[in-house]
């Protein structure tokens, strides 16, 4: 894959042609579909061709877009945060809690600040899962506190030291003006004053408007994004909590 160039394609390899959508706050009629093609033709495509309109609210209405670009992606170029543990089965993660930490690893979850969408911590923490996989409730060796939506971060520092959490899962749906990323850093400053260093339980922050890359910037251990599994999220805090025991020993 170094040094690949590629472009985009709608009809043919490499036309480039692409498919976007956007919401303009203007009601829907022909000036706002001039308004949608003026927009497209900013953002590059040209020609830009117009090929859905809805109006979705008073004053607003809803473009798809469909139009060429001209922008080559340099693949090499590409920074993405890849999996550098391995996948294992709940079978695998059970043994390796149990030879490794000789203990249940303690997990705490919440969804903080004003966030009530618990959708994706459950998904990762509730026996039923997600995409046929079993959350971390149903891993013996793991024993996991689902604190739900709209927790305070004082109460989840508290409750990450009454359970003597190894790990702790924040799920943020809520993005507006940027306020997943302004409490995942509120929580990580809360962990680092109320925690001595080398006791920390592992920070992990997820959500579908996280970019994985922003960990270290946001003063946590690592960042999941969406489509991710109980399975992945399992195999990262054994691996993570093992190697560091290691390390330690």
């Amino acid at each position: 894959m170094s040094g690949q160039i590629v472009r985009p394609y709608g009809d043919t390899t490499g036309d480039g042609m692409v498919q976007v959508s956007f919401t303009l706050p203007v009601p829907h009629d022909k000036r706002a579909e001039g308004a949608a093609l003026q927009l497209a033709g900013k953002m590059g495509l040209d020609p830009a061709m117009l090929v859905h309109a809805k109006q979705i609210g008073d004053g607003y209405t809803f473009f798809v877009v469909y139009g060429r670009v001209r922008h080559l992606v340099d693949m090499s170029a590409v920074k993405a945060a890849e999996r550098d543990y391995p996948l294992m089965t709940a079978k695998d993660v059970n043994t390796a809690v149990k030879r490794r930490l000789r203990r249940k690893l303690s997990v705490v979850g919440a969804c903080i600040g004003t966030d009530a969408h618990t959708v994706g911590i459950d998904a990762i923490l509730n026996v039923k899962g997600i995409a046929g996989e079993k959350g971390l409730e149903y891993y013996r060796e793991l024993k996991v506190r689902n604190l739900g939506a709209q927790v305070t971060v004082p109460e989840l520092v508290e409750a990450a030291r009454v359970e003597k959490a190894d790990a702790v899962l924040v799920s943020q749906v809520v993005t507006q003006r940027d306020a997943h990323l302004h409490n995942v850093r509120e929580m990580a400053a809360a962990f680092r004053e109320a925690f001595p260093a080398g006791r920390r339980p592992l920070l992990v922050a997820g959500g579908p408007r996280f970019d994985e890359m922003m960990a270290g910037e946001l003063g946590v251990d690592r960042i999941f994004g969406r489509g991710t599994t109980p399975r992945e999220v399992a195999s990262y805090l054994v691996h993570a909590l093992t190697t560091a025991k290691a390390a330690a020993a």
